[in-house]
């Protein structure tokens, strides 16, 4: 091309990739409503959201919001959204993304803060102001995307139709989903067809409540994550909090 230019690119450090909530109203007020850790994921595609990170410290928390809602300030952002950061093994961080939507791991946040984000994002566009304060996880909660798909055969597309759906329920369980028993699950979108979030007050307490809620999940006719997300609730590693978005693949199913 004759260009002996050279294009380097940081070599980011067993990555973790963490992402900040944040919201802006037309008044030219932003604040960020803590983080999510998506770093279990499979092909750059999330698998499991959690809040607060097992990473996270309270001043790598305030750099990290601080930077948020400087980026949402320097567009005058409106709405609700969410920056997306690499977060390296020394715990520098650098942007990777902003998705200006509600995502689909919102419900982490909701249930860490209690606040609906959807009743926020309508009140914004109504032209009402955010309160400008910064909140912080009270509590802990995992997201597990349960998509129609078969684990054991390198995550192949399950389509086809829920034959027996049981959803689990209880204290700190909810289940975000669209389907039913007689459901057909068409080839052309995505897989997922449910989200599974447990909370707790602690994160051993949370994995424990999502091990239990996906032990009482039911979905028969198609092939779903669900064991994988069982053994990922029992592995060592993902329990300590020692995992980075190369975890799969190390991670050996059973």
């Amino acid at each position: 091309f004759k260009n002996d230019g050279v294009y380097m690119e940081k070599f980011v450090e067993e990555p973790r990739h963490i992402e900040i909530q944040v919201a802006g109203d037309q008044y030219g007020t932003a604040c960020h409503l803590s983080e999510r850790d998506c770093s279990i994921q499979r092909r750059h595609q999330k698998l499991v959201e959690e809040s607060p990170s097992p990473f996270m410290t309270p001043e790598l928390r305030d750099k990290m919001g601080a930077a948020a809602i400087k980026a949402c300030n320097a567009i005058s952002y409106e709405g609700v959204g969410t920056i997306e950061f690499l977060v390296d093994k020394h715990r520098n961080f650098y942007f990777m993304e902003m998705n200006t939507r509600i995502q689909v791991e919102h419900c982490v946040t909701e249930e860490v803060i209690n606040f609906d984000l959807i009743k926020e994002q309508i009140k914004i566009a109504a032209g009402e102001k955010v309160s400008g304060k910064n909140y912080l996880p009270q509590m802990h909660a995992i997201e597990c995307r349960i998509n129609a798909e078969d684990p054991y055969n390198d995550f192949r597309p399950s389509p086809g139709k829920i034959t027996v759906l049981h959803q689990p329920g209880g204290h700190g369980v909810r289940v975000d989903s669209h389907v039913y028993a007689g459901y057909v699950i068409p080839p052309y979108y995505d897989s997922m067809i449910a989200k599974l979030i447990a909370v707790a007050q602690t994160r051993r307490e949370a994995i424990d409540t999502m091990s239990r809620a996906l032990s009482e999940y039911v979905i028969e006719g198609v092939k779903t994550t669900i064991p994988f997300h069982q053994q990922l609730m029992r592995d060592e590693n993902f329990i300590s909090g020692n995992f980075t978005t190369k975890f799969l693949e190390t991670f050996k199913l059973k």
